[in-house]
């Protein structure tokens, strides 16, 4: 059965926490994750209906969006809805991970899963907010071990550089080492210098991947001492942050942008700025709250920006910046929890982990409703 700390291990490898924002309370909220977890639950938001849910489908562990707690509560009963959701959730064993703008960050998280369902092509990110360091990791093979520490090295993710992956260089040469008292060498002998053909194998990591590469090199390379290089690079990998800008398969007018936004994401209405009959082609896509990124939107050349929580004063520099905007509401960004089950369960198949379920909360926590 699988651990609650190593389901979340395998999120953070897809939503890494050091994608969210200074200040973003993520994380682990509520209980504990040193338990076993049969069943995880999806959510957008985690309100008293959806820890009710919870409790109903037998749940271990939710794995939000929203954070339940926002900022430091100052007590914990009855008398609030937070109070009641920590209660309930420490009542019934229940954890409560949430992962917020990490979430927003990731690719193929909550950004680009909207920009998918809308139909954009050629996405990339419309607000930097993070910059994947590049480094050239070397590391000293005996010849025989060559093939299973580059495979090793490949399967944790080293060697991408853009579309082309595996990519090594390998020279060979001569390397030189004297086992000391203590040791276990697997070529040698103890006081002995000794002298091997080993085979220089030079490959590329990212700051996000160092760590496991690092790791599985080692756990496949047969030496007790792994002798290895980390240099960091000028140039950085893809680059990563809040908001996708891309493009429509063909123009249309703003009416029928808006109506295919109201469609695909299901809600039943939704506001937008703009003349009606003016051409949308090129797509800035923001999930939750884009009010601060109008002006990076306009800039980036965007003929329209769709996101939610528009402000009446925001609206009106939207106008003055010639973006039209569509505001299909906050709760669009649902879209999130087929998503993150999707990426678990490819993620559990790999790893051959088939005794935890993954369910996507059916509660709804849109709070609004319309005339």
């Amino acid at each position: 059965m699988a651990n609650g700390q190593f389901i979340i291990e395998q999120f953070e490898a897809f939503s890494p926490k050091k994608f969210a924002m200074p200040g973003d309370p993520i994380g682990l909220q509520i209980g504990t994750l040193n338990k076993d977890v049969k069943r995880v639950m999806v959510t957008l938001d985690v309100l008293e209906s959806v820890v009710d849910e919870a409790i109903e489908k037998g749940v271990d562990l939710i794995i939000a969006h929203h954070p339940p707690i926002f900022s430091k509560l100052a007590q914990v009963n009855d008398q609030s809805a937070t109070g009641r959701i920590v209660m309930k959730c420490i009542e019934h064993k229940i954890a409560v991970y949430a992962a917020h703008t990490n979430l927003d960050v990731t690719q193929g998280g909550v950004n680009d899963l909207m920009a998918e369902a809308i139909g954009l092509t050629d996405t990339m990110v419309l607000s930097l907010t993070f910059e994947n360091a590049v480094y050239k990791l070397v590391v000293f093979v005996p010849q025989e071990a060559v093939q299973q520490v580059s495979e090793a090295l490949t399967k944790a993710g080293a060697g991408q550089i853009g579309a082309y992956s595996a990519c090594q260089f390998h020279s060979v040469g001569t390397g030189q080492f004297k086992p000391e008292t203590g040791t276990v060498p697997y070529i040698g002998n103890v006081g002995q210098v000794e002298r091997v053909s080993e085979v220089r194998i030079e490959t590329i990591v990212t700051e996000l991947n160092q760590k496991q590469v690092i790791r599985a090199m080692k756990k496949a390379h047969p030496y007790e001492e792994v002798a290895y290089d980390i240099m960091r690079q000028e140039r950085t990998a893809e680059p990563l942050g809040l908001g996708r800008i891309g493009y429509l398969e063909r123009p249309v007018s703003l009416r029928q942008f808006a109506e295919h936004v109201r469609d695909v994401f299901g809600v039943e209405n939704l506001r937008f700025v703009g003349e009606s009959d003016r051409l949308i082609k090129k797509v800035a896509v923001l999930g939750g709250d884009g009010n601060k990124h109008v002006s990076t939107a306009a800039f980036a050349g965007a003929d329209v920006l769709v996101t939610g929580d528009l402000y009446f004063h925001v609206a009106h520099d939207a106008m003055a910046l010639g973006l039209a905007v569509v505001d299909p509401g906050h709760h669009v960004e649902s879209v999130m929890k087929q998503g993150v089950v999707n990426e678990l369960k490819k993620r559990f198949e790999e790893r051959k982990i088939r005794d935890v379920e993954l369910v996507v909360s059916t509660a709804n926590t849109n709070p609004f409703k319309f005339l």
